[in-house]
Order: structure tokens, then C-alpha cells, then sequence
């Protein structure tokens, strides 16, 4: 079974794709595109509670949601797609109800400017003051999240703090979710371990 989705699928394209999946014993949901047509499906799964369907990603080429579940790419995810063997992983979201499958960034207002505020992940300090912005990426394994500060510096490297969530307070954060920008600049915002996982073809 087979269906043709626009690039950043919306509710309504999953009508007909979910009326149809009702029927099938053990479905499996192959996702062909780019980490944001990916995220919009895991997000349309949760919001149905149908976490139980299996989903697998094919892309051409390396990107966050390959590199944060370790996933193939190209002829090699396709065939994983098809034979691949299912696992369990955290689903990782935010207080919007949009999950994360690549990576989320945060820099000051319009993306342009350097982020004012404080973030913590759970109990520890992510930072507080003044930084370029803030990246997010989910992890196949618990506690499900890591979060790193983006340093400008000549020293380069991350120091990634893992854990359930992570919580950012600043007069105005501009934010990137697997490609796409959100909207409007936000005050506040939260990432965080859903109480359900869901299912990864890999």
C-alpha cells in the first residue's frame, strides 16, 4: 500500500492514508522525504494514538533524524524500510503537540540575533544569560533528550546535557523544529519525553 504526501504533510492528507490503515493487521508506515514530512507523521500517529504503526524513514541524504536514530540512507534505508526489524524509542515533543525526530533550534528574535533567557534540563542548568541559541535533538534511548548550548568558539565541540526535558524562558526565541520554522517567535517553550514511545523501523 502505497500513498503520495506533500513534502510537509497536514491533517488532512492523513485521511485517507489512516481510513485505509484501519484495516491492515500490523501496519507499517514508510515515510519517503525529508526529516520534516517525518515528524509531521509521528505527529499525526500520536495525535490519533495510533503509536502502535510502524514507521520507517527514507532519504537520500544524511540528516538529523538519520543521524540522531542512526538510520541509512537511500537503496540501504529502503530496504530496511521493508525488512528492517522494529524498536521501541522514546517520543520526544513539545508543549505544542509537534514531536521532534532530527533536531530543534533556538536563537534570539527572527533567527538573527543572539538568545536572551535561561534553559534548564530537568534539574541542570542548560544556561543562563546570553548565547548564538540552543539545539535539540532526541536520543533512541532513555532519558530520551539531549540539549547543547552553540558556542562561537575557535575550541569548537558540544557539551550535551541529557535528560526528560528541557525548558527555555526568553523575551523572544525564534524556533527551527526539523526544518521549519516555527511561525512566531515564542517566551516560552518546552521539550519533552512523551508517556508513550513508539515504533522505529531501523
Amino acid at each position: 500500500m502505497s500513498f503520495t504526501l506533500p513534502d510537509i504533510p497536514e491533517k488532512n492528507d492523513f485521511n485517507d492514508l489512516m481510513s485505509q490503515l484501519q484495516v491492515v493487521s500490523d501496519p507499517r508506515l514508510i515515510v519517503v522525504g525529508t526529516d520534516a514530512a517525518f515528524a509531521a507523521t509521528l505527529t499525526r500517529l500520536m495525535r490519533l494514538e495510533r503509536l502502535d504503526i510502524e514507521l520507517a524513514y527514507v532519504t537520500e541524504n544524511r540528516s538529523d533524524a538519520t543521524e540522531a536514530y542512526r538510520l541509512s540512507t537511500g537503496a540501504k534505508a529502503a530496504r530496511a524500510a521493508l525488512k528492517g526489524a522494529v524498536h521501541v524509542v522514546p517520543l520526544i515533543r513539545d508543549d505544542a503537540g509537534i514531536a521532534l525526530v532530527g533536531a530543534a533550534t533556538m536563537t534570539g528574535p527572527g533567527g538573527t540575533e543572539e538568545l536572551v533567557g535561561e534553559a534548564y534540563v530537568d534539574d541542570n542548568k542548560l544556561f543562563a544569560g546570553t548565547v548564538p541559541g540552543i539545539r535539540i535533538v532526541p536520543s533512541p534511548k532513555l532519558p530520551g533528550i539531549r540539549a547543547s548550548v552553540d558556542r562561537r568558539s575557535r575550541w569548537g565541540g558540544r557539551r550535551w546535557l541529557e535528560g526528560r526535558a528541557i525548558q527555555l524562558g526568553a523575551p523572544a526565541a525564534h524556533l527551527v523544529r526539523d526544518g521549519v520554522p516555527n511561525p512566531r517567535d515564542l517566551k516560552r517553550s518546552t521539550f519533552y519525553r512523551h508517556d508513550q514511545t513508539w515504533l522505529l523501523v531501523r
